[in-house]
């Protein structure tokens, strides 16, 4: 009985938390299209999402690019599709009374009235009852200036609400003119054999379109649709065609694979194909590399692999003479004095890498190369602190292998399919070896795979993958680890291949051959929090250790502003996951704040501090759960009892209409044909989309009842519509009185 007491307690605990979780809906982004745009240009994007109730801010990281909120389309229901497809009616039928009358005040009035009827038939075009995915269904619209001289390159995009501040998402500044397609509806619910009705209904001629070199194209992909491109290309031109789309949106919850995968085709004049891409290496954006054989036209078209599609299979295609970096080698240099990689790709010629700072610390750095202006795609190069050598061939075998000098950090490649690198040193008994591997994630197609020998040829440690939670959406982690003690004096062998037996120049990797190096890293998620007036919110730090590192991490804010606080957590060396509670003394705040979390431990005697990467946990194909790193951890602390004023304040009621208590026979829950506006008397079935006569005691006796509940739904649903702009006065005080007798 006790335990079956204990369980029934804990049983209301969990859930009184989820009610108050469930209270609070954070809001929620799920894509942004066009997901960027070209530096100097002024212009509408829409962002797709929910819980985005009272959105009034866009926020885009970076320099030199603004955004605000031009409007915020909620998703409706039916019963608010009726009331304004009612008052449509009702504005019809004035501006046609409208059209007899000469005077001046009748022009104004029609005018006005004509430019409502725009505005509703705009909102309840967009209506779809079932939505493939209602969480992307409330659309907002925002306005973006981009400066001329904006820095090119990826940025995020969030959404702020009253009540909190979204995931962020991806959004690129270009430099080449872009071009859009229309922007798509919500996508209709797929019903089992009736798939086709929800296919997007395209005109012939925008299934194709016509651009010219180079240009940045912007599409929605849906369902069972392919979008072509037709251009004039040069004989000996070099085209490089890169899409962005995984890239863009790399998370769609509830469809399979869990992520959009385009597909690129290149045909020519003829029709004829002539390259086709649905990947690059181990990316699922794809990317055509392309020389003209001869002068005319060519059409490059993308769809999904699976032909799937909604809103939120956004892609950018960059095509045209491009830049384009394909590999560095090496991949990375010691921290200080680093030297300029050499580069391979298209289209570099006269190009220029970005300079490394000198004063660079160790981590990864992201270089691009400039050609004739324009910038070129970014590969990474991480920087270390210990001794550096580059592979020298041949060092195929253990006879053949190359002799090293622990602690080193070897570059090499895999140069040909089937090339084994061994490397040869002297190891001592009970000594510890890290053998670590960096490729997969330094933008290397190596699929690694290490293994140490001794000098009989016996195997002490073997690994292909090693799981890296700071690698991103990578879901493949590719790169090879092992930690092992060293069983006796003597000479040592480790051998690095690629598992499929793939190689060739592309193929580079940097390996660690050291002793420990304890280190490790964190990760704050989510990436953004909302904190009631003078209350406390949780975030959930990550730690990952590194090198057998089990050392204490103490946990907490780094120069927080004022009015807000966070008591130090400490993680134990067993621990890897903590929360961190953050405190506030405030209200609210104007604007959300940055707040940085830090990690400190003491390791080999040195204290060590490492700022917490903000983070979204997120999940891909039901499978991958990843922690996808953001450039800010966004906090904002709002008054759950304010409401902002009304942009339309709803219209005081007239005396005699506020004062009339007739009974009426109206069915206004159901949302029927009631003719708004009017001067029908009371009694009037209009709510029932009936034809009885107003005032008969058969109508009053069979008045239908509604509960307070019904009621005051339908009283929110009237006044949300008159706030948005959307119902004039008169129709708006009509349903209003109607709704009062109805109860």
């Amino acid at each position: 009985m006790r335990r079956a007491r204990v369980l029934i307690f804990w049983l209301g605990v969990w859930l009184a938390m989820g009610v108050g979780a469930r209270a609070q809906v954070r809001p929620y982004i799920g894509f942004v299209y066009p997901a960027g745009g070209q530096q100097g240009a002024t212009f509408q994007i829409r962002l797709g999402g929910q819980g985005l109730d009272g959105v009034h801010g866009a926020l885009v990281t970076g320099a030199g690019v603004t955004a605000q909120v031009a409007e915020y389309r909620r998703r409706l229901n039916n019963q608010e599709l009726q009331l304004l497809n009612e008052q449509l009616r009702e504005l019809r039928r004035e501006t046609r009374s409208a059209a007899t009358n000469e005077s001046a005040l009748a022009a104004s009035n029609t005018e006005a009235a004509r430019q409502l009827m725009e505005k509703i038939e705009d909102r309840t075009f967009e209506f779809v009852p079932t939505p493939a995915s209602a969480a992307l269904a409330s659309v907002v619209i925002v306005e973006v200036a981009i400066a001329a001289d904006a820095p090119p390159g990826e940025r995020e995009i969030r959404l702020v609400t009253l009540r909190g501040v979204s995931n962020p998402l991806k959004f690129h500044i270009g430099q080449l003119p872009e071009r859009s397609r229309k922007p798509m509806l919500s996508a209709s619910l797929q019903v089992l054999g009736k798939e086709a009705q929800a296919l997007r209904k395209r005109l012939p001629g925008e299934v194709e379109e016509r651009i010219t070199l180079p240009c940045t194209v912007n599409g929605q992909i849906a369902s069972g649709e392919v979008n072509r491109y037709r251009f004039q290309a040069r004989q000996g031109q070099r085209l490089v065609i890169t899409t962005q789309g995984r890239e863009l949106v790399p998370f769609i919850a509830d469809a399979v694979p869990g992520w959009f995968q385009p597909v690129l085709a290149l045909y020519d004049a003829d029709g004829k194909e002539v390259a086709y891409d649905d990947d690059y290496r181990f990316n699922p954006d794809p990317t055509i590399f392309y020389e003209a054989p001869k002068d005319g036209e060519y059409v490059f078209e993308i769809h999904d692999s699976l032909y799937r599609g909604r809103e939120d299979f956004v892609y950018r295609i960059m095509a045209g003479e491009l830049p384009f970096l394909t590999s560095l080698f090496p991949l990375g240099g010691p921290a200080g004095v680093p030297a300029a990689p050499r580069m391979e790709g298209w289209n570099l010629q006269d190009a220029a890498l970005t300079p490394l700072a000198a004063e660079a610390g160790p981590g990864v750095q992201w270089l691009a190369a400039t050609s004739k202006g324009l910038v070129s795609n970014r590969l990474p190069f991480a920087l270390d602190c210990l001794p550096e050598t580059l592979e020298q061939e041949p060092n195929d075998t253990p006879a053949s292998a190359q002799n090293v000098t622990l602690p080193i950090i070897i570059n090499g490649r895999i140069d040909r399919p089937g090339d084994w690198d061994v490397f040869r040193f002297l190891g001592w008994s009970n000594d510890t070896l890290v053998a670590e591997v960096r490729a997969r994630r330094l933008e290397s197609p190596l699929d690694s795979v290490i293994k140490l020998t001794d000098e009989a040829g016996r195997l002490l440690a073997f690994n292909d993958d090693c799981e890296d939670l700071g690698a991103g959406i990578n879901t493949h982690q590719a790169d090879s680890y092992f930690m092992v003690k060293l069983p006796a004096d003597g000479a040592y062998f480790v051998s690095l291949g690629d598992t499929a037996q793939q190689g060739g120049p592309e193929y580079g990797y940097r390996l660690r051959l050291s002793a420990p190096q304890p280190d490790f890293e964190l990760r704050a998620v989510p990436s953004s929090l909302a904190l009631r007036s003078k209350s406390a919110a949780a975030l959930t730090i990550y730690a990952m250790r590194k090198d057998g590192f089990d050392g204490p991490i103490k946990l907490g804010l780094k120069d927080p502003p004022p009015g807000f606080s966070a008591a130090p957590v400490t993680l134990s060396g067993t621990q890897t996951v903590a929360r961190l509670a953050l405190k506030t003394s405030l209200a609210a705040t104007e604007e959300p704040v940055t707040l940085s979390v830090f990690g400190a431990a003491r390791i080999e005697g040195r204290e060590i501090v490492r700022q917490a990467v903000p983070a979204e946990d997120r999940m891909q194909a039901f499978l991958w759960r990843q922690l996808v790193p953001a450039q800010d951890l966004k906090v904002l602390v709002f008054d759950p009892a304010y409401q902002p004023p009304p942009k339309h304040p709803v219209p005081l009621r007239p005396p005699q209409l506020a004062a009339t208590n007739a009974p009426l026979s109206t069915n206004v829950l159901a949302g029927t044909n009631s003719l708004a506006g009017t001067n029908r008397p009371a009694g009037t079935n209009a709510l029932a989309g009936t034809n009885s006569v107003a005032g008969t005691n058969a109508a009053a006796a069979a008045k239908p009842k509604f509960t307070k509940q019904q009621v005051a739904g339908r009283l929110r649903e009237l006044k949300l519509l008159y706030e948005e702009g959307l119902l004039t006065d008169e129709f708006y005080n009509d349903k209003v009185a109607e709704c009062e007798a109805a109860q």
